[in-house]
């Protein structure tokens, strides 16, 4: 195995685990607390298992940790076929995950408050829950960014199939719509969430050809 072998498959082990890490937090732990709609709902619901909100919270900082690996490595991978764009790509990555750690503290705030429980506590969870979610799609901006480099670094490398690139450059561009949409016109955002599942697929697939090394089914690295 050679050292760009083993960097591209150590990158795909990192990138299945902040998949499987991020979409276990937010679908599986987050999903049943946001599913009242109500301050009032999360509360109720935040209270009765609290071990929900902690785990999700200890995900997405497995997905953090993850994230800052896979930049590093993404980075040694694809320098050579670019070193100005992969240093770029590097340095939005980290900014995504500077970003995302930073929202988790609203998550801490809401697990302090939820035990205090005073009359004040359901509003201050609805804010917070809201606040950690645009904290988030703030990171996806920076992550757009990323994606975009790292499609272009991937077409001019060759070493992933073809019409994986040009994939991710479209996941490029639903991250970019969703966080804009959420921060700038949040009636919109609800018609975006049906596209995220193309970055889905397109940064699967991205694991799986950095995990297995194959390019339609020739070596790739």
């Amino acid at each position: 195995m050679t050292a760009q072998t083993s960097t591209a498959r150590m990158a795909g082990m990192l990138y299945l685990v902040i998949i499987l890490c991020g979409m276990t937090a937010e679908l599986a732990l987050r999903g049943p607390l946001l599913a009242p709609g109500t301050a009032e709902g999360m509360l109720a619901a935040i209270l009765a298992a609290p071990g929900l909100l902690r785990g999700a919270v200890l995900l997405d900082t497995v997905m953090v940790l993850a994230d800052i690996g896979l930049a590093i490595l993404l980075y040694r991978l694809l320098g050579r076929f670019g070193e100005t764009a992969a240093l770029a790509a590097m340095i939005f990555r980290l900014m995504q995950a500077a970003v995302i750690a930073a929202s988790l503290l609203a998550l801490v705030a809401i697990d302090i408050a939820a035990l205090r429980h005073d009359t004040a506590t359901a509003g201050a969870v609805g804010a917070l829950m809201e606040l950690h979610g645009i904290g988030y799609d703030v990171g996806l901006v920076f992550f757009a960014v990323n994606t975009a480099l790292t499609a272009w670094l991937l077409w001019r490398s060759g070493l992933v199939a073809r019409a994986l690139p040009p994939l991710l450059g479209t996941a490029a561009l639903v991250y970019l719509a969703g966080s804009l949409t959420r921060i700038l016109a949040p009636e919109l955002n609800a018609a975006i969430q049906p596209a995220y599942a193309l970055p889905l697929v397109a940064e699967g697939w991205l694991a799986l050809a950095l995990l297995t090394g194959r390019r339609l089914g020739r070596a790739a690295v």
